[in-house]
């Protein structure tokens, strides 16, 4: 089998499936007398199984996935994937927690926290950097310690960001997310908030579903890996 062959299948080019094969996504592949590599099953299998794990995991979470089995560590591949599984149900977690927190809304009453920017970082796993940039974006307002100058977040802030990052993460961009988080502070009810959430709701499930498809497809290429 060409790589030629491999590619049209899934409408890609012949160098990304050498690519692919370069990066330990696919098996290393045999070569003719003549340097040109040959493909068999095995690779048709990997193929579909990474291009699958992409639509549920993303590029990254399936091509680790993918190198740890094809270096022999099964066991490391499943352990990816059951961190993205954990993720998704952090996800829905959080969505629920939104929907529950926005249901009854009332205004957070204007108090001194007691967070700081690198705590709070840390807490999310983000930088410090990208706190000051959602505040620059209108998306958070700390407060300013008059004695140090540093920022303090209270509980309304620390709400704000957590929101914030989860509509990051679900793929939306900061000038979308604004206007949400305005909405919130001013409590004024969840109306203009129901289709957002709604499309929320459907990636969630729509990346459940592919993470299953690509559960499936793994489960296929294990087959023929070690039949």
């Amino acid at each position: 089998m060409r790589p030629v062959d491999l590619a049209r299948e899934h409408g890609l080019s012949t160098q990304a499936v050498r690519n692919y094969e370069d990066a330990g996504i696919l098996p290393a592949a045999e070569r003719t007398v003549h340097g040109y590599r040959t493909y068999t099953p095995l690779h048709a299998e990997a193929l579909r199984a990474f291009l699958a794990l992409v639509a549920g995991h993303g590029h990254q979470a399936a091509t680790a996935i993918m190198q740890a089995v094809d270096r022999g560590a099964t066991e490391d591949a499943l352990r990816l994937i059951d961190e993205s599984h954990g993720q998704l149900l952090d996800d829905r977690r959080t969505l629920q927690a939104v929907e529950a927190a926005l249901r009854d809304l009332a205004p957070v009453p204007q108090e001194r926290g007691d967070t700081f920017i690198g705590p709070l970082a840390r807490r999310l796993g983000i930088r410090p950097a990208t706190l000051r940039k959602w505040e620059n974006a209108g998306l958070v307002r700390p407060h300013r310690d008059p004695q140090t100058g540093y920022r303090v977040y209270g509980a309304a802030d620390v709400r704000d960001v957590r929101l914030a990052h989860q509509l990051r993460r679900g793929g939306y961009l900061l000038e979308q997310i604004a206007p949400l988080i305005a909405q919130v502070r001013s409590a004024g009810g969840i109306g203009p908030l129901e289709a957002t959430l709604r499309d929320w709701q459907d990636r969630l499930s729509a990346r459940g579903r592919a993470m299953l498809k690509g559960a499936a497809a793994l489960d296929a290429y294990l087959c023929v890996r070690h039949p």
